[in-house]
C-alpha cells in the first residue's frame, strides 16, 4: 500500500543552524525577507530516512561504520530502475559531496594553469572551484533562446579544442532547469572524446525530473570502457538531505577510476560518516512513491508561479524547468541593472533569491527562485513581488 504524504506543511527552521534561514542578515543584509534561494527545500525529510537515522541512534554507539553492501545494491537497483543503467559495484564509490567530488576530479585530472571549461549561467561553484585551485577556466555562455538555454556548438568545440583538460557538465542544467537530449549529450561527448578532454558529469537533479521528462545520464550515451567521463550523483537534492554531504560517483573506465580511487585514498576522503551511508540506502530502497508524489508537487508549484506571473506581473517570464525545484526568472523588463535588480527584490518585495549574476556570464537581468516548499510561502511572495512591482512600474 503506498503512502499518501503531504507537502503543504514545513517545519519551523529558523534557529536551527541553517544556511537557508539562519544566515539571511549576513547574505541578504536583514533577516525581513522570504528565504527562497539556497537550493535545499523547505519540506520536511521523508520519514524513512529519519527512521533509519533514528535506528542507529537506538544503538547508542556512533562508532566508524562499514560501507555495507545494501549501500551499493541500493545504488545500483535505483540507476536501473529508473535510467535503464547497469552499473556494477565496483564502478561506484563515494565523495563526500558533489562540489567536493568535482574538486577533488579537478586535483587529479589536471594540473595548475591547466583550462577547465564550464557553461555559464551554471550554479556559481563552477566557477569558484577551479579558480581556487589555480585553473584557468573558460566559459562556453548559453544561449537563451525563446526562455530555453541552449548550446552554442561552434564555440563548446573551440573552447574544447584550446588544449581544454576537463569539462564539469551540469546536467540537468542549475540554475535553467533544462534536460539535454541524448541527441545535446552525444555531441558534447563526441565532441570532448574527439579531443581527448576528461568530462565530469554532475547529475545531482537528475532524480527531480517533473512529469513528462526523462533524463539521461551522459554515461549510458558512450561506450564506457573507452570514454574519459566521471558522473557525480546524489539522494541530497531529491531527498531533502544536503547536510549529510552523501554522494558517489560511477566510474566505468576503469583507468580513470583506479585514478580517482587512488587520489581520494591518499587525501582520506572515500569514506563518509555514519550517516551519510544510511540515508542514502534508505531513500534509494524505499522513496519511490515519496519522490512521485514531490515531483507532482513541485509541478503545480513551476505552474502556480508561471500562470501567476503571466497574470499579474508580465514582466517576469518564467524558464520553466524540466527538472529541479529551482525556477530561473527573466527579470530584464524591469529595466534594472544587476545591483538594482538585487536590491529591489530584498528592499521592495522582501524576497531573498539568488541573483542572476552570480551564475556567471549570461545570468545579468535574472533571478533564481526556489520553489521547493510549501504553496501557501509562494503565494505569500508573489503577492509581495506583485506589490513591489507595481509600485516601481506606477
Amino acid at each position: 500500500m503506498n503512502n499518501s504524504y503531504s507537502f503543504d506543511a514545513a517545519p519551523n527552521r529558523h534557529g536551527t543552524n541553517c544556511i537557508k534561514y539562519d544566515r539571511l542578515n549576513k547574505d541578504f543584509g536583514t533577516n525581513d525577507v522570504i528565504p527562497l534561494w539556497v537550493a535545499d527545500m523547505d519540506f520536511a525529510t521523508p520519514d524513512f530516512i529519519m527512521d533509519a537515522i533514528r535506528s542507529k541512534c537506538d544503538q547508542q554507539v556512533l562508532g566508524y561504520p562499514v560501507l555495507q553492501d545494501g549501500w551499493y545494491t541500493s545504488i545500483r537497483s535505483w540507476l536501473k530502475k529508473r535510467y535503464e543503467w547497469d552499473v556494477q559495484n565496483e564502478e561506484i564509490g563515494f565523495v563526500p559531496g558533489i562540489v567536493a567530488g568535482f574538486a577533488l576530479c579537478i586535483q587529479c585530472f589536471t594540473n595548475p594553469g591547466d583550462k577547465v571549461l564550464i557553461q555559464t549561467p551554471v550554479y556559481p561553484p563552477f566557477m569558484h572551484v577551479p579558480k581556487n585551485n589555480g585553473r584557468e577556466l573558460i566559459i562556453n555562455e548559453l544561449l537563451f533562446n525563446n526562455n530555453r538555454f541552449e548550446i552554442n556548438w561552434s564555440d563548446f568545440e573551440e573552447k574544447v579544442a584550446s588544449n581544454c583538460k576537463l569539462f564539469i557538465l551540469c546536467s540537468p542544467h542549475n540554475p535553467g532547469g533544462r534536460i539535454w537530449s541524448k541527441e545535446e549529450l552525444s555531441k558534447m561527448l563526441n565532441i570532448c572524446q574527439k579531443h581527448n578532454v576528461l568530462i565530469v558529469s554532475d547529475e545531482i537533479h537528475a532524480d527531480l525530473t517533473l512529469p513528462g521528462f526523462k533524463h539521461t545520464p551522459a554515461a549510458t550515451l558512450c561506450l564506457p570502457a573507452t570514454t574519459p567521463l566521471i558522473t557525480l550523483m546524489a539522494p541530497s537534492k531529491t531527498f531533502n538531505i544536503p547536510g549529510l554531504n552523501s554522494s558517489f560517483f560511477v566510474i566505468q573506465q576503469p583507468e580513470i577510476r583506479a585514478k580517482y580511487q587512488k587520489f581520494l585514498a591518499a587525501a582520506e576522503l572515500s569514506n563518509g560518516n555514519i550517516f551519510a551511508y544510511i540515508a542514502p540506502e534508505a531513500a534509494y530502497t524505499k522513496g519511490e512513491d515519496w519522490l512521485r508524489q514531490l515531483t507532482e508537487y513541485l509541478q503545480e508549484n513551476v505552474d502556480y508561479v508561471d500562470r501567476y506571473l503571466q497574470a499579474h506581473i508580465p514582466q517576469i517570464k518564467v524558464c520553466r524547468p524540466e527538472a529541479s525545484f529551482l525556477i530561473w526568472l527573466d527579470c530584464r523588463e524591469l529595466g534594472l541593472d544587476s545591483k538594482n535588480l538585487s536590491r529591489f527584490f530584498i528592499e521592495k518585495a522582501k524576497l531573498g533569491l539568488n541573483p542572476g549574476d552570480s551564475f556567471g556570464p549570461g545570468g545579468e537581468g535574472f533571478m533564481r527562485l526556489n520553489i521547493g516548499c510549501p504553496r501557501e510561502i509562494l503565494c505569500q511572495a508573489l503577492l509581495q513581488l506583485k506589490e513591489a512591482t507595481d509600485t516601481l512600474l506606477s
